[in-house]
């Protein structure tokens, strides 16, 4: 909305040309996301403190999480209000790109939010059933490849790139609109398994936000999308604003969920997050470099399937002390912090590897 006022302001004052940058405009969602967050993250713990949003613990999680217990929740909503606002800011709101963004990552947010308050209102750490919980995000993100499906105005868009391969475009068909839910459903679930530590999700969101947001930038700009030898949509570069609001609420949200958290996320914010990352890769036609790029989301969702496949496989036998692999490292003692900031380091060697795939092709 800004911007197009700035669009608008341009023809009569000269200065206003500045906001026709998009990197320009990114920074600027940087940092209304950020500043938002600090001004509005302590009247939201509040807020929720007095509604009594408080967390519920899993009993059969670690036992040095039963005093989270009532560490207040759902803060997710923060995330999402500063993204949100961010976006339609600086974003030129012509691009279907942002719009599909904006779309799934609301929706999503919005069966978190479900969930939250079911898990608040019970007391219980149960809220959806797994069943009404899979059932919304499926037709979230079905309905939201299929119209990426059919909006799609060149074959790229709907093709598979491989990173390290210059100028191969595999054409799915109709079979992208499988892909696309598969990717867009999974990460979204793998962010919400990974959230399970003070911070532990929350940066990696920010560094893999980040890095696509470099490649929306690319992917948008037909030069450097010529030069480095991936493909060219119109269109995408608008994604870099979402992304850096995503940076920007990320880390202003991590003001307040560092160790020890003040407030978490909940699966209003994780599995909207999740989304959001999953649908900017499908965007950018990026889905391989986001698994790479998020290989914690992706050893944490194995960390769980691999168990639950072996446990019953071998009659009750583990290959983790517990699942996911951030509690199979608390039991073995590592200290919560420790595995917080480890994986974190982890992300950014993998974020950096990423990126390189830019140039190595």
């Amino acid at each position: 909305m800004l911007y197009a006022l700035a669009e608008w302001l341009r023809h009569y004052v000269s200065g206003f040309n500045v906001f026709s940058y998009l990197t320009f405009r990114s920074i600027l969602g940087v940092l209304t996301a950020l500043l938002f967050s600090f001004w509005a993250g302590p009247w939201i713990i509040r807020r929720l403190q007095l509604l009594k949003f408080g967390q519920v613990v899993r009993d059969d999680g670690p036992a040095s999480h039963l005093k989270k217990t009532g560490t207040p929740t759902m803060g997710g909503a923060m995330i999402l209000a500063a993204v949100t606002i961010a976006t339609l800011a600086w974003a030129d709101l012509r691009s279907r790109f942002v719009w599909f963004a904006l779309f799934v990552t609301l929706a999503f947010g919005a069966v978190g939010f479900a969930d939250d308050w079911l898990k608040i209102k019970r007391r219980s750490s149960k809220g959806l059933s797994a069943r009404q919980k899979y059932l919304w995000l499926s037709l979230a993100g079905f309905l939201t490849s299929l119209a990426i499906y059919l909006t799609a105005r060149v074959p790229v868009e709907t093709a598979l790139i491989l990173p390290l391969v210059k100028h191969v475009a595999l054409p799915l068909g109709w079979f992208f609109v499988a892909w696309s839910y598969l990717v867009i459903v999974g990460t979204s679930n793998a962010v919400n398994l990974t959230d399970g530590l003070d911070g532990l999700a929350i940066m990696p969101c920010v560094l893999v936000a980040g890095a696509l947001a470099v490649f929306a930038y690319v992917t948008g700009n037909v030069k450097i999308a010529d030069y480095l030898g991936i493909p060219y949509i119109a269109g995408t570069g608008e994604l870099a604003v979402f992304c850096t609001a995503i940076a920007g609420a990320g880390l202003g949200f991590l003001w307040f969920n560092a160790y020890p958290a003040q407030v978490f996320m909940g699966d209003v914010g994780a599995l909207a997050l999740g989304a959001a990352l999953g649908v900017v890769a499908v965007l950018v036609r990026q889905e391989i470099v986001l698994a790479i790029m998020g290989g914690v989301f992706v050893a944490e969702t194995l960390s769980v399937a691999l168990q639950v496949a072996y446990f019953k496989w071998s009659g009750g036998k583990r290959i983790f002390r517990m699942a996911p692999l951030h509690h199979h490292y608390e039991l073995k003692g590592w200290a919560e912090p420790k595995i917080i900031v480890r994986f974190w380091i982890v992300t950014l060697i993998l974020v950096l590897i990423g990126l390189a795939t830019l140039k190595v092709r």
